[in-house]
């Protein structure tokens, strides 16, 4: 079809032959060979060339829009193979999106716009369940977490600092030890069925030498912890990136003495997920 396409535009079998690189003999039985097997010419031969028949201009018409077709599902499959069109689903706890998953969706959505995102804030324990069920195919969520059938990658370190209702005595402070509100009332983040952030509020207040007393628990949403906080209900350690969240009647302050840090992790299934996870992966770990 590409040979006699040739010879159509070039209006002669030596310019054509020329064009595709070929000797002309070859492209002439080519051209014969077509005409056998569609029983009629779509060349007259003459001596200054060839020119079109009826049959031929039609043929002419359906070959580029044929030959563009296939060019066209060439480049879509292509683009499939590396990663660049298709769908992914995201779960994510929602703290992750204040600062982490914002930038990255912003960088992977400039160089796979052809891929279809499919977003979901979950439970850390509902994202490792999808997971598992293949629903999911990559989690973002607070570590530690052990399961021997996920990867596991850190992608965020942040220190936690204390959210104060802003008229606390401790509020004009820059900074507060955490021995300074062991008495004080903490609402704590939900534990659900793995340690998470729940495990790092607890081991950073058990090294000040406290243990939390909880007034509020199981609150999973950041938002609400902070709006509790602001209610005057209890103090709270939260991830650095909630200071992105600016809710009237709470301050953050910086944690004296000790640093405690937390880690955002993305976890994803062992074994080949397809090229589309894998570009969001090459994304997510090059920054």
């Amino acid at each position: 079809m590409r040979y006699f396409v040739a010879v159509a535009e070039e209006q002669s079998f030596s310019r054509a032959a020329q064009r595709l690189h070929i000797a002309q003999p070859p492209l002439s039985s080519q051209i014969k060979q077509l005409e056998t097997e569609l029983g009629v010419r779509v060349f007259d031969r003459t001596s200054r060339g060839v020119q079109l028949t009826d049959a031929g201009r039609l043929l002419l018409e359906e070959s580029r829009r044929i030959l563009s077709q296939v060019e066209q599902t060439a480049r879509a499959v292509r683009r499939a193979g590396n990663g660049e069109v298709g769908r992914i689903a995201l779960g994510f706890v929602p703290s992750a999106s204040n600062e982490v998953l914002p930038e990255l969706l912003k960088v992977f959505r400039s160089g796979y716009p052809g891929v279809e995102l499919f977003l979901r804030e979950m439970r850390p324990d509902q994202i490792v369940s999808s997971l598992h069920a293949g629903q999911t195919d990559i989690g973002f969520l607070y570590l530690p977490l052990e399961d021997a059938a996920l990867n596991i990658a850190c992608v965020s370190r942040e220190p936690l600092v204390l959210a104060l209702p802003a008229s606390h005595a401790l509020a004009p402070r820059e900074s507060v030890d955490l021995r300074e509100v062991a008495d004080e009332p903490f609402i704590m983040p939900a534990r659900h069925q793995m340690p998470g952030l729940y495990a790092q509020v607890t081991q950073a207040c058990q090294a000040a030498g406290f243990t939390p007393d909880a007034v509020q628990k199981d609150v999973w949403l950041m938002q609400t912890i902070v709006g509790l906080v602001a209610g005057n209900l209890g103090v709270s350690l939260v991830p650095a990136s909630l200071r992105n969240f600016r809710r009237t009647g709470v301050v953050y302050r910086s944690v004296a003495g000790l640093s405690p840090t937390v880690e955002l992790g993305m976890v994803w299934r062992r074994g080949n997920q397809g090229p589309v996870v894998e570009s969001f992966l090459l994304c997510a770990t090059n920054g």
